[in-house]
């Protein structure tokens, strides 16, 4: 096995490099540490904090590729593979040998688990009938699954309660699981942190009740309630299709759980490449005004004059074909899935950065004829340190929630662009694919829901979780919410 770096995954660990970086520095800085500190003292920011967390990690893990190696030519041979190797030829890619992420190989047990076609969230038949043979007759029935509830017997009246004997279960393994960490977790804070309680039922109590500094009470019951679904899908997995499947058999939670990758890169990778062109842009229009504005304002016009969804269509398709002619630089279709996507983020950046630099260049309008602006001016302080030093951090609140908000509306567009058929390849697992496929499966009879639903669940935790932590984020840095907030104190 060796690993390979697609193009996505290089952005999303050398963005993870960069925050690691932009921690230690905020360690450093009283002034930044304090704001952050301020921010996660809330107990919506650390409950959706988590949340992300767990997101984050599943695109980290989907974002490891490793690929089996090609046998060496210098390796000792028998005859027998010589001739074999000279009918085919031994590379993986000649093979068809994809590469395959960390989360791949951790949801195996899922993706061997295919059935033929739809299958009902937790069923142990097929959601519509067929014809087949039973005991010899040919009858019109549904049809049982090959894995969903296949230790249980076909006329078996245990299903419902089997199902919820796993639950209870499931809640009893993440009981047990909390109670321990939670007892390891009191005694390695009774014995190094030096709390004021003087034994372990105190700390707990005072924990409890909330009356630490940091809302550690929010964080034990996020990391418990995610423990235990985490349990439960896992415990159920083994033995049902806990949100059913598609129309191929394929399991609709492993659909899901690669596609949080997807969402996770479009956001991001978009929202990045457009904070700092529109931050820049507008700061430089609304401070220098004149003709530098009439020119900054006259591009993004013109930019925002053209329809997007038809500008990232014809650019989607240029680069679809670029791929199709140049398939020799992809040594694979996961390559060419990877590129079409890096590239839809740009495409998305460049149509959508008009907004917020319009927002920036009126707030920098608003903010150069104030008093401490007009002073700095009056003390020689030079232009860019204005710029970066005075301007720029008191814009950093609306640019942060302008961008999360383009987070979400990032991920529902890509939706949108998949349903014209000109987002993200189809072979790439996405909310937006799912969508599109539940268009056809809501029109059927009957209702195939579960494809939707999943999808909406997926997302709204993810975009909610991103928008409850920007409010908290913006709030911190806000200067006018904090000077609001220190006098109702």
């Amino acid at each position: 096995m060796q690993i390979e770096f697609l193009l996505i995954d290089v952005f999303l660990y050398a963005l993870l490099v960069c925050v690691g970086v932009y921690v230690l520095y905020v360690f450093k800085t009283p002034p930044l540490k304090d704001s952050w500190s301020r921010a996660f003292k809330r107990p919506i920011s650390v409950a959706s904090g988590m949340v992300l967390l767990f997101f984050l990690m599943l695109a980290l893990l989907d974002s490891i590729h490793v690929r089996p190696k090609a046998q060496s030519p210098d390796q000792p041979t028998s005859a027998a593979s010589v001739a074999k190797n000279a009918v085919s030829p031994a590379p993986a890619q000649a093979l068809g040998v994809e590469p395959k992420s960390i989360l791949d190989l951790l949801l195996k047990p899922l993706a061997d688990a295919r059935e033929r076609s739809y299958s009902a969230p937790l069923a142990m038949v097929g959601f519509k009938k067929e014809t087949f043979e039973r005991d010899g007759l040919a009858v019109r029935d549904y049809p049982r699954l090959k894995f969903g509830g296949a230790h249980l017997s076909l006329n078996s009246p245990d299903h419902v309660k089997d199902c919820w004997l796993l639950s209870v279960n499931a809640l009893i393994k993440a009981i047990g699981v909390n109670a321990l960490f939670a007892v390891v977790l009191l005694l390695l804070s009774f014995k190094f942190f030096n709390p004021k309680a003087k034994s372990l039922g105190q700390l707990a109590a005072h924990l409890m009740k909330g009356h630490a500094s940091w809302p550690i009470r929010t964080a034990l019951l996020m990391y418990f309630l995610i423990s235990l679904i985490l349990i439960w899908v896992i415990d159920l997995s083994a033995f049902y299709h806990v949100f059913g499947t598609d129309q191929t058999g394929k399991s609709v939670l492993l659909i899901a759980l690669k596609s949080v990758r997807t969402a996770l890169v479009i956001g991001t990778l978009t929202t990045l490449v457009i904070m700092p062109v529109a931050l820049t842009l507008g700061v430089v229009a609304g401070y220098f005004r004149g003709a530098v504005d009439e020119f900054i304002q006259y591009v993004y016009t013109l930019l925002a004059s053209i329809p997007d969804v038809l500008l990232i269509a014809a650019t989607v398709l240029m680069l679809q074909v670029f791929i199709d002619s140049h398939s020799g630089y992809f040594d694979s279709a996961l390559q060419r899935s990877d590129a079409r996507l890096f590239f839809l983020c740009l495409i998305l950046a460049l149509t959508s950065f008009t907004g917020l630099c319009r927002l920036v260049r009126g707030e920098t309008l608003k903010l150069r004829e104030l008093e401490y602006i007009q002073s700095a001016k009056a003390f020689g302080v030079s232009t860019p340190k204005i710029l970066l030093s005075h301007i720029a951090p008191n814009l950093m609140h609306l640019v942060l929630i302008n961008c999360v908000m383009q987070f979400s509306g990032f991920i529902l567009s890509e939706a949108v662009l998949s349903y014209v058929g000109v987002g993200v390849d189809p072979n790439t697992a996405s909310f937006g694919v799912m969508i599109n496929t539940a268009r056809d499966e809501l029109a059927a009879t009957p209702v195939v829901w579960w494809t939707l639903v999943t999808a909406f669940v997926f997302m709204f935790l993810l975009v909610i979780s991103a928008n409850l932590l920007a409010d908290a984020v913006r709030d911190a840095f806000d200067p006018k919410t904090r000077l609001s907030l220190g006098r109702s104190t």
